[in-house]
């Protein structure tokens, strides 16, 4: 006989009662007013961060902050991470599965998953598994298969998300930005459109705006819920026009950034992205988020401040990609703020320290939440 499935806990219920859990071994008895205290301030410090984005750069931030749910983080500690996933990628095994099933796109949903995963090793390597042969399943990774199945059992996205994240364990929530089958559209400086992600992605010449079609599609209220009560929003980083943005053209998502309390972190790309950002400036990317969001949104903006060694700069070159030139000037003048650090991952590629890029944004989220009411109630 199988044993039972034990039911699955709420992830960020079981995180915060473990917080209150470290205080309780210390603290006295039960109903004391040491303890009181104690339990009063691990649920202060525990923060709620909200993470907008696509790609491997979304998922890149979310294994760095997912460290910070775990017990050793007793100082500043996560009560929260939500992730709002753009849905619009129509390339790969992605792009494959959309046309076949008329289904969102599973890829950056997957990944996030993963990088959000209690346990790496054998579940996560599955959901990452990509057939490399066999007709009809060449090139699909096990996770997009598993979720397309999922979103077909159970007749919903959303609820094939919730379950497959039971199944990983993980330690957050992940929503995609919105339950329509969106296909992202770009107007071009020459005037003409392009249309598709992978298209846009490809283009040659400088993209102007982009828009989603339809052009009206609703978020998820639970996605609105968590902007309203994060300590820090965070867009990127990722691709500007094709991972970022997409959120920002969702009914709603702006107007309940700008509303939110949170301060708002921008994390700038390292490097210019051939076909989408060739020529921007750190600045130019904060003035492409503000048009589409059709006000001001960024309080700072996270920038590297190590050059990648001279081998790989020579070779990101050859691709005609160069690192982002940080305005300073220029950003001060869009309302936002600059924060430098050496975020850099010591790979032969240009990469986020996941672990690096995390601290800072904790740290920051920690410095800008709102102030704490003598009675414990955060403002």
């Amino acid at each position: 006989m199988e044993p039972a499935n034990e039911p699955i806990q709420d992830p960020t219920a079981s995180r915060l009662a473990a917080a209150q859990g470290d205080s309780r071994k210390s603290i006295g008895p039960i109903g004391s007013r040491s303890r009181n205290k104690a339990i009063r301030t691990a649920a202060q410090q525990a923060l709620r961060i909200v993470a907008l984005g696509g790609g491997t750069g979304l998922s890149a931030l979310l294994a760095g902050l997912k460290l910070h749910t775990l017990r050793r983080h007793r100082k500043t500690r996560l009560a929260d991470i939500s992730a709002i996933v753009t849905v619009s990628d129509d390339g790969g095994s992605s792009g494959r599965l959309r046309r076949a099933f008329d289904i969102l796109a599973p890829g950056d949903i997957r990944n996030c998953m993963v990088a959000l995963a209690e346990d790496e090793a054998l579940l996560s390597r599955l959901f990452q598994y990509r057939f490399s042969n066999g007709k009809g399943l060449e090139g699909h990774s096990f996770g997009n298969l598993f979720l397309t199945a999922l979103t077909h059992v159970t007749g919903d996205f959303h609820q094939a998300i919730q379950l497959s994240s039971e199944v990983l364990a993980i330690r957050g929530r992940i929503f995609p930005s919105t339950l329509t089958n969106v296909k992202l559209e770009a107007q071009l400086q020459s005037g003409r459109s392009r249309s598709g992600e992978t298209r846009i992605s490809g283009s040659p010449e400088r993209i102007k705006s982009i828009r989603l079609k339809p052009r009206k599609c609703p978020p998820l209220p639970e996605s609105l819920d968590a902007i309203a009560q994060a300590d820090a929003i965070t867009l990127g980083p990722g691709s500007l026009y094709t991972s970022i943005i997409p959120n920002l053209l969702i009914e709603g998502i702006p107007d309940a950034i700008a509303r939110s309390k949170a301060v708002k972190i921008y994390i700038c790309n390292l490097m210019w992205q051939p076909g989408e950002t060739e020529g921007y400036t750190a600045a130019d990317h904060v003035r492409a988020i503000h048009e589409h969001a059709k006000q001001p949104l960024i309080d700072y903006v996270v920038v590297n401040s190590r050059q990648p060694k001279a081998a790989v700069r020579r070779r990101y070159a050859a691709q005609e990609a160069w690192p982002v030139d940080v305005d300073v000037a220029e950003i001060e003048s869009l309302g936002a703020q600059v924060i430098s650090a050496d975020l850099l991952a010591e790979t032969k590629v240009v990469r986020h320290d996941s672990e690096k890029l995390a601290n800072l944004i904790v740290d920051a989220a920690r410095k800008g939440r709102p102030a704490v009411k003598a009675n414990g109630a955060a403002t």
